[in-house]
């Protein structure tokens, strides 16, 4: 039985230390990690042999949901692959279900909510209709968001079928238009692999990373940030025998224009992951690390989000910083003037203003 306190990230790092665990540590870490989106992943990776009790209820249970996400986007990307069969260019699955299709291990356990894809803009309008017509549907009807999504946003407002209730988020690029940084959607369409026996595609291993990277670094998604920083941790494992992986890694990201994002993957996976394969990378991303009074910063607001917290308590520095990361994320995604017109609009929507 283990005596000293332990994190979700040691359980982590080490999936059988779960099995030592009893009492309040082990209820604190199963509700952090099934906050987290984390507990399949663990799951997967504890010899079930070691297992017993209500953990081995709690583990189980992952393990069914695990099994039943990984059935429903197969069975997803199956009618998807169908739908959009006339589709001139290639159609990139992204995030899960491009894990999932590939097999990669970061995919055993974990949850996929929705089947993310990337096409390029000029045959938006054609992915969108073909969906349409095999059953999915807007899930926002509302003007201002649909004028949002199409005008500024990278992506189209999100569809649900109508029968199955799964949603598509269907992509044109990974960051607004508006957004600070500009990575080109052309030069990562122009990268995509193909799936073996599969009609889809996906996106290179360094823009599989990189990708990751802005979403969690510069678009501000919060939500699961440490699921996140593990996806970005696990891809490096995955590719890490390419040829060249870490060079070309740090040669696309100045490529595209995301060396920060990057920066800031890479310094959490070695801090908090213990990734060596991310202290590799490190020598190569000194010149790109923004100046050590905003680093600095930065760094604790985005540690306070990562290192997981009571769910019922999250504590008020925590809350504290993700405010700020999220109004950081909308800075760097829209100009001032912009920014400052959908933020009085949204207020608006939520009874906080009354206009006139």
């Amino acid at each position: 039985m283990v005596t000293a306190a332990i994190s979700l990230i040691d359980v982590l790092l080490r999936p059988p230390l779960l099995t030592e665990l009893g009492g309040g540590d082990l209820t604190r870490i199963l509700r952090q990690a099934r906050h987290a989106g984390l507990l399949g992943f663990i799951e997967a990776r504890v010899d079930p042999e070691k297992v017993s009790g209500k953990l081995a209820d709690h583990l189980l249970g992952a393990r069914i949901h695990a099994d039943y996400n990984k059935q429903t986007i197969a069975w997803e990307c199956k009618r998807l692959a169908a739908a959009l069969k006339p589709m001139p260019g290639p159609v990139i699955l992204l995030k899960g279900a491009a894990y999932k299709a590939l097999d990669l291990g970061l995919a055993q356990g974990r949850l996929a909510s929705d089947v993310d894809l990337l096409v390029p803009k000029r045959d938006l309008g054609l992915a969108e209709r073909l969906l349409l017509n095999a059953g999915w549907s807007h899930m926002k009807a509302d003007e201002y968001d649909q004028h949002y999504y199409r005008e500024w946003m990278h992506e189209l407002p999100p569809l649900r079928h109508i029968e199955r209730g799964t949603v598509v988020d269907l992509h044109h690029g990974i960051l607004p238009p508006t957004a600070r940084l500009k990575p080109d959607p052309a030069q990562l369409i122009s990268a995509a692999r193909p799936i073996a026996g599969s009609p889809f595609f996906t996106l290179s291993p360094e823009d599989s990373v990189l990708h990751r990277a802005v979403h969690l670094f510069f678009d501000g998604e919060l939500a699961n940030s440490l699921r996140e920083l593990v996806d970005i941790g696990e891809l490096l494992s995955a590719f890490a025998q390419e040829q060249q992986f870490e060079q070309r890694l740090v040669s696309r990201a100045g490529e595209l224009g995301v060396s920060r994002p990057l920066y800031y993957a890479i310094h959490f996976c070695s801090e908090l992951l213990q990734s060596d394969i991310a202290r590799s990378i490190a020598t190569g991303l000194h010149a790109t690390a923004p100046a050590f009074p905003s680093r600095q910063l930065i760094l604790a607001m985005m540690r306070a989000q990562l290192i997981p917290a009571d769910p019922d308590h999250t504590g008020s520095l925590r809350r504290i910083a993700a405010n700020l990361l999220y109004l950081r994320s909308h800075w760097q995604r829209m100009p001032p003037l912009m920014l400052a017109r959908h933020l009085v609009t949204q207020i608006r929507r939520r009874g906080g203003i009354k206009p006139g």
